[in-house]
């Protein structure tokens, strides 16, 4: 049978994902055929599979960390919230429909099977199956038909490697405290513990380490310390996008929308020398030195157009656009500008229409049908050919529609203004092919870097395995795995 390890944390945001996708490229360099699996997600960073679904973002650079396409085996449950209330559940790569959080204990049940089937089916095309849990095994609470954590590590007969956090302080509590308040027969699929983000000298945590070990009776599997580079890596988390300190360059202004999705197009451009890189959160206006302000995606559109307008963001876009500013939309970014998106049957929300921006002259109207699909395509205003995807409900015509975005396979997608800088797109990713990136820029004033993002991920990718076979004994993880 091909072996499996399972990576669970003390609690969400510990690193699971950085450590899975550690894993996996450190397994591969041993010369072992390794697929990534999360048997469910919550979250609305999603990428579009080969086999035409959709798996959350993690999964696929956990996949890239493999050398394989990403599919939608690798994260069979994708929950993408779109209230504080309730989320879209997709599996296997297909939506679901929408459920309630108060709802979804009684859905869990008949989500077993989809995901003992997914992993059955990478189990039996690899050597190495390597599974990231979610949020933490000690929200017992959630344990009834849990699919994520110990539901699944017993259903599957996996071993758990427990990550702690000892960045956030009280890593020595999180582990015995998790162990404390776990079912015996949960905690008996333990097979040790790691730390992770430590700073500093490890030596001075070694009696907490030993702690740690006595007090539970796991194996300790090594301290690894905080990885630099980790934010040359896509972030699952928008709050976890690294914008690193410029002083000058192209100033391009995102906006933080509360149900932000698809915010990984965001990172080529944090990594551009020519380029700084503003995430902008509520309460905070556009700054008028902005060159170019990118409506992103986002689970919710209807629902950001509020939000976007109760931080008087819709008067500061006015102004930027008096001033000869640039303004980009993705996806629901896209949806915004326009003159009206209508939802008639409340796919994202509450039934009814909602003016929009009015900076471009196209309407929207929401449908049930989603559109999943990779793309190639041309970019109008630059001619440069680039590459992306399409993960968006929702139909948008008018008369900006005659200046297309791009062409796919001869046919125009999104739109521009009559002045040239009022532009949207569908498109997702497209800012990851280094030679649009070059010319899109290059339209707005910054000059060529030469820098290749693909190339970046992959070198970070062989470094962070460098820094997990320094610091971790992979060989003995490795080998727990059955």
């Amino acid at each position: 049978m091909t072996r499996a390890l399972m990576i669970q944390g003390t609690g969400s945001n510990v690193g699971k994902s950085m450590l899975v996708a550690g894993l996996c490229r450190a397994a591969r360099r041993r010369g072992l055929s390794v697929a990534p699996f999360k048997p469910q997600n919550m979250s609305n960073n999603a990428a579009v599979t080969a086999d035409g679904g959709e798996i959350g973002r993690a999964q696929a650079l956990q996949a890239q960390a493999c050398g394989l396409e990403p599919r939608s085996d690798m994260n069979p449950v994708l929950l993408k919230p779109q209230s504080e209330t309730g989320a879209q559940v997709i599996v296997q790569g297909q939506s679901r429909g929408s459920t309630r959080a108060a709802d979804y204990a009684a859905v869990k049940p008949k989500l077993l099977n989809a995901v003992l089937d997914s992993f059955a089916r990478l189990q039996s095309a690899h050597d190495l199956v390597i599974v990231e849990g979610a949020g933490s095994p000690a929200e017992i609470n959630l344990r009834p038909n849990d699919i994520a954590n110990m539901g699944f590590a017993r259903a599957a007969d996996v071993p758990v490697v427990l990550a702690g956090d000892i960045d956030r302080g009280g890593v020595i509590a999180q582990l015995i405290g998790t162990q404390a308040v776990l079912a015996a027969e949960d905690a008996a699929m333990i097979a040790g513990f790691l730390i992770n983000k430590f700073r500093g000298d490890k030596r001075l945590f070694d009696d907490g380490y030993k702690q740690i070990e006595q007090r539970t009776g796991w194996r300790g599997f090594g301290v690894l310390p905080w990885f630099e580079n980790a934010w040359r890596l896509p972030a699952e988390d928008a709050q976890d996008i690294a914008t690193p300190q410029r002083e000058s360059g192209l100033h391009i202004v995102a906006l933080t929308f509360s149900r932000i999705a698809n915010f990984d197009d965001l990172d080529p451009l944090t990594q551009e020398p020519g380029v700084r890189l503003t995430m902008l959160r509520a309460g905070q206006a556009i700054p008028g030195d902005a060159d170019l302000v990118i409506l992103p995606g986002t689970k919710s559109t209807r629902g950001d157009l509020d939000f976007l307008r109760a931080q008087g963001w819709d008067i500061d876009l006015a102004a930027h656009h008096r001033r000869g500013g640039h303004v980009l939309g993705l996806c629901g970014g896209y949806q915004m500008l326009g003159r009206s998106i209508a939802d008639p049957d409340g796919i994202e929300g509450a039934p009814g229409e909602t003016p929009g921006l009015g900076l471009l002259q196209i309407d929207t109207v929401m449908a049930a049908d989603k559109r999943l699909s990779q793309v190639e395509a041309v970019h109008v205003p630059t001619g440069q050919p680039l590459r992306g995807y399409e993960i968006h409900i929702g139909r948008s015509d008018g008369a900006d529609r005659a200046r297309p975005f791009a062409h796919i396979a001869g046919e125009g997608e999104g739109a521009i203004s009559a002045d040239g800088r009022i532009a949207g797109s569908y498109l997702h990713g497209m800012f990851r092919d280094d030679a649009f990136r070059a010319a899109f820029l290059g339209n707005l004033g910054a000059p060529a870097s030469g820098h290749s993002y693909d190339s970046a991920v992959e070198h970070t990718l062989d470094a962070l395995a460098d820094h997990i076979e320094t610091h971790l004994d992979v060989s003995a993880l490795l080998a727990i795995a059955q």
